[in-house]
């Protein structure tokens, strides 16, 4: 057994953990890895590895909050590996485990007696300065839009080749129903159980009365186009994290992908008890 440890390294707890979770597994015989940089900030630059080999891995811990479970999901790239976060967090939505129970939950984990969640992933190409620009994929959301300092842009949304909309706003997000509580939620859109199978696009400060979110579905190809040139200073940002805009965005094209993450869950909790208990107010 392999195992990939992800922590958030900006974070002192997470650090802490991930030296104790190593410690754990390597007395029960685990062979543990983590990212080079990982592992050089956890003070553990021996089990530093390149990402090509941190995906080898037959299960992955993220120590930390959602964002760390982001970066684990785009670290292991597959859902063959499956992922079991531990919440060190503020909110822990996508963790299956809190930091307390860390020990009974690697040993759940390692034992098999998980349960897996399986979580549609988003695939958006986009295409800039006249060429494909990349493929990029989102566990919770992709946002077009204005980057920060940028005045507002001009977008067209269209959704199975049919316009929607036309307008100037500070961008749209498309999100999974996982990435439903996080932008897409602050930008106005519905909250949506991960068992839904769909996408939700949400515009974000639209300077028109008419928009408001609209939900598709998993076979809708979603196109997010920059029509004006004059207002073409738009970026691509998946799970947070910015695609560097060296040229003027033409489009995004964003579809329901054929990957998947396996989430591990070991305390029982479902989407509504961790919605009840950490978001909503009552």
């Amino acid at each position: 057994m392999r195992v990939l440890l992800v922590p958030n390294a900006a974070n002192p707890r997470s650090i802490e953990a991930t030296r104790a979770a190593a410690a754990w597994l390597a007395a029960r015989g685990v062979s543990v890895v983590l990212e080079a940089g990982d592992a050089q900030a956890a003070g553990l630059p021996e089990l530093g590895v390149p990402r090509a080999d941190a995906r080898t891995a037959d299960l992955a811990v993220a120590l930390g909050g959602d964002g760390t479970m982001l970066k684990a999901v785009h670290a292991i790239g597959t859902p063959d590996v499956p992922l079991l976060g531990i919440n060190l967090g503020r909110l822990g939505f996508l963790s299956g485990a809190e930091s307390e129970h860390m020990e009974q939950a690697l040993e759940a984990a390692l034992a098999g007696e998980a349960r897996v969640e399986r979580r549609s992933v988003l695939e958006a190409v986009v295409t800039a300065g006249g060429r494909h620009a990349g493929t990029f994929h989102a566990l919770n959301e992709v946002h077009v839009g204005r980057a920060g300092g940028a005045r507002a842009v001009e977008l067209e949304v269209s959704v199975n080749g049919v316009r929607l909309w036309r307008f100037v706003c500070d961008g749209v997000v498309v999100a999974t129903p996982t990435g439903s509580t996080a932008y897409a939620l602050s930008a106005g859109g519905p909250i949506v159980s991960p068992e839904v199978r769909g996408s939700i696009v949400v515009p974000v400060a639209p300077h028109a009365l008419g928009v408001r979110p609209v939900v598709v579905a998993t076979s809708d190809v979603v196109e997010v186009g920059c029509p004006n040139p004059a207002r073409a200073d738009a970026c691509v940002t998946v799970d947070g994290d910015e695609i560097p805009c060296r040229t003027n965005l033409e489009r995004v094209t964003i579809t329901s992908g054929s990957r998947e993450a396996s989430l591990l869950k070991v305390d029982g909790e479902g989407f509504f008890k961790v919605l009840a208990d950490k978001l909503l107010e009552r």
